[in-house]
């Protein structure tokens, strides 16, 4: 049985990048190692669309979550953690557990953060150190006004942190344009790689912070990390083959251009919910990602047979709902490596599976309405 990946990471990686990483493994303290590490920093600012040092790690991307708050804040500190969801609660929970005090933003999930409510906490709060905040919230399919939040934020002594792990290649994020100071991403989303590397872009400003912080840190310093970089080499023993694959994956995210990239991304995300939409199924996120599409479990239907049917019996892996959404919600990701064909086979076997489990709705019409947007 053919199998189809669908799911917000990992996420199918291009037969180019797979054969890149199947070459002989070299050792990292090599001239061939460095020059590969440098194409891979330069592509990366250039998906980032940063002038920062992008720092990587040889771990998932809760790593990197974990290393932008030990960086730059000490026990006893304060920061706002907006929590819309699954993944803006993990930056509040990485806070406490090394004695940092979040100002929590509880935001419906489904639904984005009034960036006027930051403005107003920070206001009330002017010893904040920093504002972390997701732009796709992947356990809810919703994207964020960062460019809004990042105006506000700039102004303050504090920085903006923001968890770009799913929407990064998906989501338009402008990091220096929109003066975010630290965007945290990982390799199993759309940068189309195995699970194993995690970013952390770092402005000026956010590593004034790290040159104060006194938060316990040894592999996921910032500082060491840096020294390194600054040299073209790593701290420790780097993930070599993925960094390998990683210059293979950006160089065909260059080919195709981040513009183009954007505007695939929002097509297939626009097919996809018009198609769940045609056979009368609603959307959970009231601001959608162009990353992953969150659809509401109608009456009648067991969510969690339903992914498991899809995956089991017809080798489409979406993904289900999380924690309070689980068996509520199912979410269909178009992320990555993924085109056209890829969003028809998911809505089909959506169908497929509502359809064993007597829902009602007239067979081929999420289709038709995903393809008049593919032809448009």
């Amino acid at each position: 049985m053919k199998k189809y990946l669908m799911t917000p990471g990992p996420t199918p990686i291009p037969p180019e990048v797979l054969l890149k990483m199947a070459e002989p493994i070299i050792h990292h303290r090599t001239p061939q190692f460095m020059a590969i590490l440098k194409e891979a920093n330069e592509g990366l600012k250039y998906v980032f669309q940063t002038k920062n040092d992008v720092i990587t790690f040889a771990s998932s991307g809760t790593g990197a979550m974990e290393a932008s708050v030990i960086n730059v804040l000490s026990a006893g500190d304060k920061c706002i953690v907006v929590r819309g969801g699954k993944f803006g609660e993990r930056f509040a929970e990485i806070a406490q557990a090394y004695g940092i005090t979040p100002i929590n933003i509880d935001v419906q999930w489904g639904t984005a953060p009034d960036p006027e409510i930051i403005k107003a906490t920070l206001k009330k709060n002017p010893d904040v150190k920093a504002v972390y905040t997701t732009l796709c919230e992947t356990s809810t399919g919703t994207t964020y006004d960062i460019e809004s939040i990042g105006k506000i934020v700039k102004d303050t002594p504090a920085i903006l942190v923001v968890d770009a792990i799913s929407g990064l290649g998906a989501d338009q994020l402008m990091t220096d344009e929109w003066a975010v100071d630290i965007v945290v991403a990982g390799s199993q989303k759309g940068l189309m790689l195995p699970p194993g590397l995690s970013f952390c872009s770092v402005s000026q400003k956010a590593m004034g912070l790290a040159e104060k912080s006194k938060a316990p840190k040894f592999y996921f310093s910032f500082k060491a990390a840096k020294k390194a970089l600054d040299k073209t080499d790593t701290p420790w023993t780097p993930a070599i083959t993925l960094i390998i694959g990683l210059t293979q994956a950006i160089k065909l995210m260059r080919e195709e251009g981040l513009d183009n990239i954007f505007k695939r991304h929002h097509k297939l995300a626009e097919a996809t919910r018009q198609g769940v939409k045609a056979i009368a199924l609603e959307l959970y996120s009231k601001r959608p990602s162009d990353a992953i599409t969150a659809i509401k479990v109608p009456a009648g239907v067991d969510g969690e047979k339903l992914v498991k049917s899809m995956r089991d019996t017809h080798g489409v892996t979406i993904a289900g709902g999380q924690e309070e959404l689980k068996g509520k919600i199912f979410r269909i990701a178009h992320m990555g490596f993924m085109e056209k064909f890829d969003v028809v086979a998911a809505l089909t076997a959506t169908e497929i599976g509502l359809a064993e489990q007597g829902y009602k709705f007239e067979y081929g019409k999420s289709q038709g309405a995903a393809e008049k947007v593919l032809l448009d």
